[in-house]
């Protein structure tokens, strides 16, 4: 079964998706390929999973979380797998190309693939594909607009002056964990 919530944020409403036992969604707005889907889920803001995923956002947004400790569950091809759990361990303040990327999903050649499916991330924000920029550092796609990506590395970054032009001051971080069902 399906549980889902509507919580407002800085980057507009977001939609939150959880099963029984992981988080498998966060969406900006309602996106029409979702609203389908909707109407087999079960709205359920107390629902536990949708309760901790709302207060590690607040947290996030309110600059006191830079690490997500929710349980997530992908929806997707092997490739697309891979690509969302390289995403996932991306560390706060820092970004990484598609190539990069693509070499990190054991794909070096498969830098096309490795964007496309950093589009399709279903779970936004926490696996942070906001992150994942252009090879020089250029500011580019983003499902969530570019607005949105620029505000979220904003936030992230100390110095918010320092995201122009596309290019992010990196701060170096260890790779954390990522508590996959």
């Amino acid at each position: 079964m399906n549980y889902y919530a509507i919580i407002k944020s800085p980057v507009d409403d977001l939609l939150l998706v959880a099963d029984d036992f992981a988080l498998t969604g966060v969406y900006f707005g309602t996106p029409k390929y979702i609203s389908a889907a909707m109407k087999g889920w079960t709205l359920d803001p107390r629902n536990p999973l949708l309760q901790q995923a709302q207060k590690e956002l607040q947290e996030y947004f309110a600059e006191k979380r830079k690490v997500f400790s929710l349980p997530l569950r992908f929806t997707g091809t092997d490739f697309q797998k891979r690509v969302w759990q390289e995403i996932a361990v991306i560390p706060y303040a820092e970004t990484i190309s598609y190539s990069e990327l693509a070499i990190r999903a054991g794909a070096p050649d498969a830098i096309r693939a490795a964007g496309t499916a950093t589009g399709r991330n279903p779970i936004s924000i926490i696996v942070p594909c906001h992150r994942v920029m252009g090879k020089n550092g250029d500011m580019c796609g983003f499902g969530g607009g570019l607005d949105r990506k620029r505000f979220l590395l904003s936030l992230e970054n100390s110095n918010p002056a320092t995201v122009q032009g596309g290019q992010l001051a990196r701060q170096r971080g260890s790779r954390r964990q990522l508590s996959l069902i």
